[in-house]
């Protein structure tokens, strides 16, 4: 091996170890913005892409918050493996109704959020989706959820979060409008 290909094989070396971990990096941060029960969007892994789809279509968009319905008497119940698979079951009935329109996310607990264009005439659709019961151990788990939409127009996220926030919490079942945060 002449002198001059050794230094080239010395010096990719670094540059072939650096792009191993350059990757090695890119994969694990795709992985902490992913939800490991649902993998959908965890909240850090939403707000970018959420605000990207915001300021290209605020016209057209539609920020969703959706939070199940007595979602503790189903883990206080049927236990919490149970509880997984309605959160489970609702990411996966949100994400086929977002489809390549949109993107959904986890955002903790039993509180889910999803940006969307051109929803409106949907909606529907998805209330059903997400009050469809969940086969769970041979039975069928009751699920509801209740669902708060915003069009933003050129509102921050946070902004359109809270405008979904407030119109949730009008539609909650028995009449609860309890305020959070």
């Amino acid at each position: 091996m002449s002198a001059a290909l050794a230094s080239l094989v010395a010096a990719a070396a670094p540059l072939v170890g650096w792009g191993a971990h350059g990757t090695w990096l890119h994969r694990r941060l795709a992985h902490a913005r992913r939800d490991p029960l649902t993998g959908l969007l965890t909240r850090d892994g939403f707000t970018a892409r959420a605000e990207r789809l915001i300021r290209s279509h605020p016209e057209h968009v539609t920020v969703l918050l959706v939070d199940l319905d007595d979602f503790k008497a189903v883990n206080d119940t049927h236990g919490h493996a149970a509880g997984d698979a309605v959160l489970a079951a609702t990411a996966d009935r949100l994400t086929r109704w977002c489809g390549s329109h949109g993107l959904a996310a986890r955002l903790g607990g039993d509180e889910f959020a999803a940006v969307v264009l051109d929803s409106a005439h949907r909606l529907d659709d998805l209330r059903a989706a997400l009050h469809e019961p969940v086969p769970y151990a041979g039975a069928l788990l009751p699920v509801g959820a209740s669902i708060g939409a915003s069009h933003p127009a050129a509102l921050l996220l946070t902004e359109a979060l809270s405008a979904a926030d407030r119109d949730m919490y009008t539609r909650k079942p028995n009449g609860r409008s309890a305020r959070r945060r």
